[in-house]
């Protein structure tokens, strides 16, 4: 029968020092084993949502730019078919969503009508904000062949044009939030992609 170690300090110091170790090197392995498998499904999610946005294309140029408030940049993919540039799909967010920041994925045309919209991530509530997804509800294609010019990107409590998600007026309002910041940069920007 083996015999018991004593309990001392030392021996706990060690101990714990030991579990620690083992358990360091389990994520270690962990996350180098998973780290590219998830941003090989983040870059599928991305090209699939840039594609969901946009008229069929040939080429794509990415571009970055400074958001109208100066905190972050937006991603532009600028597609070409044939040479002619039909529109940009641009990676967008917001930070006034119920539960944080939200990304969207937002196609406009070259006169800035918004050809679609995708969800790129969000933390909002299931069965409510969540609904901001095509695939849980029509919300977003309330944008669909709107142009920003003469469509206010605000919910209708606001004074804007858009039918905002029930019990869900800020995962609305935020979504709206990050479509304006997608429209108005490509409008300041327009040009600089040559």
């Amino acid at each position: 029968m083996a015999s018991k170690r004593e309990s001392s300090f030392i021996n706990m110091v060690i101990t714990l020092f030991l579990v620690a170790a083992a358990a360091a090197l389990a994520l270690g392995g962990v996350y180098t084993v998973t780290k590219e498998p998830i941003a090989i499904a983040k870059q599928k999610k991305l090209e699939a949502a840039i594609k969901s946005v946009l008229p069929e294309f040939d080429t794509i140029k990415e571009a970055k730019f400074q958001d109208p408030e100066g905190k972050d940049s937006l991603t532009f993919y600028y597609a070409f078919k044939n040479g002619e540039e039909i529109g940009a799909a641009i990676k967008t967010y917001t930070m006034k969503g119920f539960s944080g920041k939200v990304e969207l994925m937002v196609g406009l045309l070259e006169d800035g009508t918004i050809n679609n919209t995708a969800v790129l991530a969000h933390k909002e509530t299931p069965g409510l904000g969540d609904k901001m997804d095509v695939s849980k509800s029509d919300f977003p294609l309330q944008f669909k062949g709107k142009n920003p010019s003469d469509f206010k990107l605000k919910v209708i409590k606001d004074g804007g044009n858009v039918d905002a998600i029930t019990a869900a007026t800020i995962s609305s309002r935020a979504f709206c939030d990050a479509v304006e910041r997608a429209y108005v940069t490509f409008e300041k920007e327009k040009g600089g992609n040559q």
